[in-house]
């Protein structure tokens, strides 16, 4: 069946994008909601942790810029909208939950960006695109929680704001493996490039901060 499944794409659906010389690491939802096995949104994520804090490192090494998003509503999710009365779990970010913190193992340092959102996407209803551009940013290394909500929402408005979005598998997850696995072949055949850690690395230790 996969091999029926790439064959049905070829010629329609193998394009391919350079790898970004001038990226961001760009961390979604990386917080307790996911972490957490009593929250309602628990999904078992700590290899994607593992890689995401890899990646971090990596990118403050080399002078690439972090950024981080997180979700927050009031309470009662007056600025949550449909979204919020979709899924339930939303709850979780009402303000003040300590579900919505970072990790203890992945915080951000001073000067690097936290964007809050109330969406799916990093860059809808924010000014994460405009942040990039000021800094000619040209491409998103993108990991965080999940691939088939919040990654893949902000892996297609990065593309839609013409940054070249590089989706880092092992630093994504899922709550079931077919969503995961599903939207990582959907977003490497329309949208995205999706890569492996070790690519990602090789990418973030390539760019210096003379280039950014």
């Amino acid at each position: 069946m996969a091999d029926d499944l790439a064959a049905n794409y070829l010629g329609a659906f193998d394009g391919s994008l350079p790898m970004p010389r001038r990226p961001a690491l760009l961390i979604v939802d990386v917080v307790m909601a996911y972490l957490d096995p009593a929250s309602p949104l628990f999904g078992g994520f700590e290899a994607a942790l593992a890689s995401c804090e890899r990646l971090v490192s990596a990118a403050r090494e080399a002078g690439v810029p972090v950024v981080f998003t997180n979700v927050e509503y009031e309470p009662g999710g007056a600025d949550g909208g449909v979204f919020y009365r979709k899924v339930p779990a939303l709850k979780a970010f009402d303000r003040g939950s300590p579900l919505g913190a970072f990790p203890p193992s992945l915080q951000p340092q001073p000067g690097e960006l936290v964007v809050t959102k109330q969406y799916a996407s990093a860059f809808f209803g924010t000014g994460l695109a405009d942040a990039l551009h000021a800094q000619n940013i040209d491409g998103v290394l993108i990991g965080g929680f999940s691939t088939s909500g919040c990654v893949r929402a902000t892996a297609l408005d990065a593309c839609q704001n013409r940054f070249i979005p590089v989706v880092v598998s092992d630093a994504c997850g899922d709550r079931h493996p077919g969503p995961h696995a599903a939207n990582l072949f959907d977003l490497q055949a329309k949208y995205a490039e999706v890569v492996g850690e070790p690519k990602a690395l090789e990418v973030l230790r390539a760019a210096s901060p003379r280039q950014l």
